[in-house]
C-alpha cells in the first residue's frame, strides 16, 4: 500500500503528457451528406404567389447533419439569370460560403428572400415562374435545393393621390403601398374612384385607401356585375376582393395584415357592393369633421362580407392600431344590407359621436377564435370620441337581421334614452342586458332574444353562416319588418308569398330555402 500513492502520482503524470480527446461531434469527417427541409418539403423553397418589386417573406432552409461527426460544405446560389433570390448563411448575406461547418447530429439555418423584377408582360394577368438552385458540395456529394417563386405582375400605387375620376382597371390586380409620404392611395375631395367587377385589390402592411371624394365598388351604374336570377358564390370572380398583400397561405386568414378603407368627413355618396374586405385593422372608417352636422360622410354597403378584422394582436405594425372593426363610424351614416360579418376582434360595428346607421338582413356572426374578446358586436354611443360630454344626435334602425357571436352581450347603446330614433325589430339577439328592456328590443315578441340561430358551420377555417332547417331565424317564419329585400347576399330570392302573413322571408343575410 506504501507504493500505491506515488503509482497513482505518476500515472497522472503521465496523462497530462497525453493529447487531449476531442468529442466525436467535432471530429471532420470524410464521407456523409446533407438533409434538408423548408416547411413542408426536403428538397425545395417555394414561395406561393408573390407581387413583383415586393420583398417577400423570410423563408427557413434547415439542413441537417445526421452523421455522428462534422463535415464541412460549400454552399452558394447556381445564379441562374434574372433570378431574384438571395441568402443569409450564418449571418452572411452573401451568394456562397465555403467551409461551412456543421457539428456532429447539428443543423444549419440558411434564410432565403426574394424580390422578383417584372417579367416584361405589362398586362399579363397569369402567374410566371422563376427558379435557382442553392447548391451543397459536402465531401464530394453534390447536392441541390430548388428555389421556385411563382410571380405576379400588377399595377403598384405608392403614395399616389387620384385628382381625376378614374376607373381602375382588372386585367392585372392592383396593389397599395404606403410611401414615406402617404399612407396608401388618396382619393381627391369631389373625385370618384370606380373599381369595377372582378377587380382585386391588394394591400401592403400599414397602408390604407383613404377616400375624401367618392369611391363605387361594383356599382350598379357599370354593367350588371350579376344577372338578376344569378347565384353569387363565394368563389364568384365578379366579387371585389381588398385583402393583404400577403398570399401564402398562412396568411390566408389572419387579422390586421393592412391597414383599411378610411372615409373623410368630405367623402359622399360612397357605395360597396358584392365585395369581400378581409384581414384588416378595419373595413371601413367613416370619420366625420369637427362639425358633423355639416359635414357627415356616408356609406352604402350591399352583399359584402367583411371578415378577420383586429387592430390588436396584428400581424404587421399598422400605426395607430389598437382598436378594430368591421364598420368604425364616427358621427358617419351607414347603411348595411344583405352583409356579414365575422371574426372581428374589437367590433363588428363600432359608432361614435352619434350618425345615422341603417342595418337590414345582415348576420352579425362574431365568433373570434384568435381573440379575447370583451366588447359587444354592436357598439353605439352618442357621446363624442374626444370629449364624452358632448352628446351628439345618433339614429339606429336594426331589422331583420341576426346578432350573435361568443359573449353573453353582444349589443350595447350606451345612452339609449337620448337617441334621436332607435328601432330594433324582427331580429335574433344576444343580450342579457336589454332582455328585459322594452326600450331598446321593442315589446315581447317583436324580437327572437338568446336563442341559438343553428348555423350550419361555426368554424373558423370553414365557416358556414347559412341556416339549419330548424333555425329559429327561419321556422316558423315571421312577417318581414320595414323594407323587404327581394334578394339575399348570394343574390337568390327571398321568400315574398305566405298569404297569411305577406312576406316571411329567413332572418340574416342568407335565405333558407329547404
Amino acid at each position: 500500500m506504501r507504493y500505491l500513492f506515488p503509482l497513482v502520482l505518476l500515472l497522472s503524470c503521465l496523462l497530462t503528457l497525453l493529447p487531449g480527446c476531442e468529442p466525436k461531434e467535432n471530429l471532420v469527417q470524410t464521407s456523409g451528406s446533407l438533409e434538408f427541409k423548408s416547411e413542408f418539403r426536403t428538397d425545395t423553397v417555394l414561395f406561393d404567389t408573390v407581387f413583383t418589386t415586393i420583398k417577400t417573406v423570410t423563408k427557413r432552409l434547415w439542413v441537417y447533419n445526421r452523421n455522428r461527426g462534422a463535415v464541412k460544405t460549400d454552399i452558394s446560389l447556381a445564379g441562374a439569370p434574372g433570378a431574384p433570390f438571395s441568402v443569409i448563411i450564418n449571418g452572411d448575406a452573401r451568394p456562397s460560403v465555403q467551409d461551412v461547418t456543421i457539428r456532429g447530429r447539428d443543423s444549419l439555418l440558411v434564410l432565403v428572400r426574394a424580390v422578383l423584377g417584372d417579367n416584361g408582360l405589362a398586362t399579363a394577368a397569369k402567374q410566371f415562374l422563376v427558379t435557382d438552385d442553392l447548391r451543397f458540395r459536402t465531401n464530394g456529394n453534390e447536392q441541390t435545393v430548388k428555389l421556385v417563386a411563382y410571380g405576379q405582375n400588377a399595377y403598384f400605387h405608392r403614395g399616389e393621390i387620384i385628382r381625376n375620376n378614374t376607373t381602375w382597371r382588372t386585367d392585372k390586380p392592383h396593389v397599395i403601398i404606403n410611401s414615406s409620404t402617404a399612407s396608401g392611395v388618396v382619393v381627391a375631395q369631389n373625385v370618384t374612384l370606380r373599381i369595377p367587377k372582378g377587380a382585386r385589390i391588394y394591400l401592403h402592411a400599414g397602408a390604407y385607401l383613404q377616400v375624401n371624394g367618392t369611391l363605387l365598388v361594383n356599382d350598379q351604374s357599370e354593367p350588371n356585375a350579376f344577372a338578376p336570377t344569378d347565384t353569387v358564390k363565394a368563389t364568384n370572380a365578379n366579387i371585389v376582393r381588398f385583402q393583404g398583400d400577403r398570399l401564402e397561405p398562412y396568411y390566408a386568414e389572419i387579422p390586421g395584415q393592412w391597414g383599411g378603407i378610411a372615409f373623410t368627413g368630405t367623402s359622399r355618396d360612397n357605395r360597396i357592393r358584392y365585395a369581400e374586405i378581409k384581414n384588416a385593422t378595419f373595413g371601413a372608417l367613416v370619420l366625420s369633421a369637427d362639425d358633423p352636422a355639416a359635414r357627415r360622410p356616408d356609406l352604402t354597403v350591399e352583399n359584402t362580407i367583411i371578415r378577420n378584422i383586429s387592430g390588436s394582436n396584428v400581424s404587421f405594425a399598422n400605426a395607430n392600431a389598437s382598436t378594430g372593426a368591421g364598420i368604425m363610424s364616427f358621427s358617419g351614416t351607414v347603411t348595411a344590407r344583405n352583409c356579414l360579418f365575422t371574426n372581428c376582434g374589437e367590433f363588428a360595428v363600432l359608432g361614435v359621436g352619434g350618425g345615422v346607421y341603417n342595418f337590414n338582413f345582415c348576420t352579425f356572426a362574431n365568433f373570434t377564435p384568435s381573440f379575447r374578446r370583451e366588447t359587444a358586436s354592436l357598439t353605439f354611443t352618442n357621446e363624442d370620441a374626444a370629449n364624452p360630454q358632448v352628446k351628439r344626435p345618433l339614429t339606429l334602425n336594426l331589422h331583420n337581421s341576426i346578432v350573435w357571436g361568443s359573449l353573453e352581450d353582444e349589443l350595447f347603446v350606451k345612452n339609449h334614452p337620448d337617441y334621436l330614433a332607435l328601432s330594433i325589430r324582427n331580429s335574433l339577439l344576444r343580450t342579457k342586458e336589454y332582455a328585459t328592456t322594452p326600450a331598446v328590443i321593442g315589446a315581447a315578441g317583436v324580437n327572437l332574444l338568446n336563442t341559438e340561430p343553428l348555423f350550419k358551420r361555426n368554424s373558423f377555417t370553414n365557416p358556414d353562416y347559412t341556416l339549419q332547417d330548424n333555425s329559429p331565424a327561419t321556422a316558423p317564419r315571421r312577417p318581414v319588418f320595414g323594407t323587404l329585400l327581394a334578394r339575399d347576399l348570394r343574390n337568390l330570392p327571398r321568400l315574398t308569398n305566405a298569404p297569411s302573413l305577406g312576406a316571411t322571408p329567413s332572418l340574416g343575410a342568407y335565405e333558407h330555402n329547404k
